[in-house]
């Protein structure tokens, strides 16, 4: 694909944001006033408490299961890390620039978490189905990718709704407590005499012992109580229902696929979770509006975040995958690694804009932090796409290219970047069969790739297929013959 496909395919996620993001600016005006700031956060409530949970529920249960949590087991460390980096990041922004204080949690978790919801599942296949992917077959790839998608999406919005959720709301708590503070140091001023019944030094040893109580009575206390307030939020017990039924075969088997007596249960949580991303995306841009009239967000605030999220984040994520593929810690599918490539290049994650909305702080600044960055996006995206696709060059020409030198049998294979894998060969094969009817033919055993072997451009039939263990290929010769 060339600059200019590549511009389009991510950008088009980013004109979907912008385009709702105009029409609710748009309902959110005196001329319509349909979306009006008490509307705004109603629906907001609406899609904490009902969407979200919705859709983390019908992604994980429907796409991912124990085999592939097993499988992809760096996956969620590499977005605990994207997080992690990130809010560290989003930290040192805050201590340099020091912005205003109901600005410092929207700051570090603008730069902590990316959207890996709806720009995710639009990219990866967006990218598959272009003619000359770099990931092999379209519907193979599309398939696979979507899987990749969806589990960054749940995974993502587990450590946003725990994580970053936890970032803001102790940021507007601090904030409005030294709005409480401030309000009591003018009451100290002024020439009320029940201000006036302590000394300035009785004052301060009255405010220390308080401290001192509050810490050592209640510090545990309020911890745990934290953590299960956190645990039973609305997203993260969808989430947690999903990968239960996701990695439950007869929980899963109850509600997914078109024999499940109960699928009607996975249709309609479906549908509601639909809602989650206009619904969000509408708020926005009704914020957008009072943002541009009222909120004072420094420039170079602006700027900071850009650079965490568009430079310096996806740096340190070209060298945690890279790192991570030669200690051997990734499958060797190029795909996954482009996946978790693309992680740390994302904008920020939509979700903080609820989080904002719902805490009552810091919305109009989020709203036109959101805009600079996701204005910003379409640039970024398709410098990082052009480079993250090309680590799946190696893919395209060995399917291009005779692989007899492979180690055939049920024994481990030297040939790179499948050392460790068994790799049998099929022969006879119809000269029209493609990856996707070997992935089919093999459905229920773990399989790393197929490579199909051509000469003079045309099928040979014959094919080398890439097993997870030896386990795998002796399952398939019971089964199989």
């Amino acid at each position: 694909m060339g600059f200019l496909e590549l511009l389009e395919v991510a950008s088009m996620p980013i004109v979907q944001v912008l385009l709702i993001s105009v029409l609710g600016a748009f309902l959110a005006t005196d001329y319509c006033s349909l979306l009006s700031a008490d509307t705004r956060r109603s629906v907001n409530k609406l899609v904490f408490v009902v969407f979200t949970p919705c859709i983390m529920f019908a992604n994980l249960a429907q796409t991912v299961t124990l085999q592939d949590i097993i499988s992809w087991w760096f996956m969620p460390i590499n977005v605990g890390i994207t997080f992690l980096v990130g809010g560290i990041l989003g930290w040192l922004v805050v201590k340099l620039l020091n912005p205003k204080p109901q600005l410092h949690g929207l700051i570090i978790a603008t730069c902590a978490s990316g959207n890996m919801g709806n720009l995710m599942i639009i990219l990866v296949p967006a990218i598959c189905d272009e003619e000359g992917s770099p990931f092999g077959n379209r519907s193979v790839c599309r398939s696979i990718g979507l899987s990749y998608a969806s589990f960054s999406m749940a995974l993502g919005g587990f450590y946003i709704w725990t994580y970053s959720y936890q970032l803001v709301r102790s940021s507007a708590t601090q904030f409005k407590a030294l709005g409480l503070v401030k309000s009591a140091n003018k009451d100290m001023d002024s020439d009320d005499p029940r201000s006036l019944l302590l000394k300035p030094q009785q004052n301060q040893d009255l405010e220390i012992q308080v401290k001192e109580k509050v810490s050592t009575s209640t510090y545990i206390k309020d911890l745990l109580h934290q953590i299960l307030e956190e645990l039973f939020a609305p997203p993260t017990v969808g989430a947690i229902l999903g990968f239960i039924f996701g990695a439950t075969n007869w929980l899963r088997n109850l509600i997914i696929g078109e024999n499940a007596p109960l699928r009607v249960i996975q249709d309609s949580v479906k549908l509601l979770g639909d809602g989650t991303i206009p619904c969000i995306t509408l708020i926005l841009g009704g914020n957008l509006i009072q943002g541009l009239r009222s909120s004072a967000v420094k420039t170079s605030v602006i700027v900071g975040v850009i650079c965490v999220r568009y430079i310096i984040l996806p740096v340190v994520g070209v060298g945690v995958v890279q790192l991570a593929w030669s200690l051997g810690y990734l499958p060797p599918d190029p795909l996954f690694r482009y996946v978790l490539m693309l992680q740390f290049t994302l904008p920020p994650a939509m979700n903080i804009s609820t989080m904002a909305q719902l805490f009552d702080v810091a919305q109009d600044e989020c709203s036109v932090i959101f805009l600079w960055t996701y204005l910003v996006a379409s640039l970024a995206l398709t410098m990082w796409v052009m480079f993250g696709s090309g680590v799946g060059s190696k893919r395209q020409r060995m399917m291009q290219s005779n692989p007899y030198n492979l180690a055939v049998g049920t024994g481990a294979t030297s040939f790179p970047p499948y050392s460790g894998f068994p790799v049998v060969r099929l022969r006879g094969l119809p000269f029209n069969c493609a990856d996707v009817d070997i992935f089919k033919f093999f459905a229920g055993l773990d399989i790393v790739d197929v490579l199909l072997v051509s000469k003079n451009g045309k099928s040979s039939g014959e094919a080398f297929v890439v097993f997870a263990g030896p386990m795998q290929v002796e399952k398939g010769q019971a089964q199989y013959g």
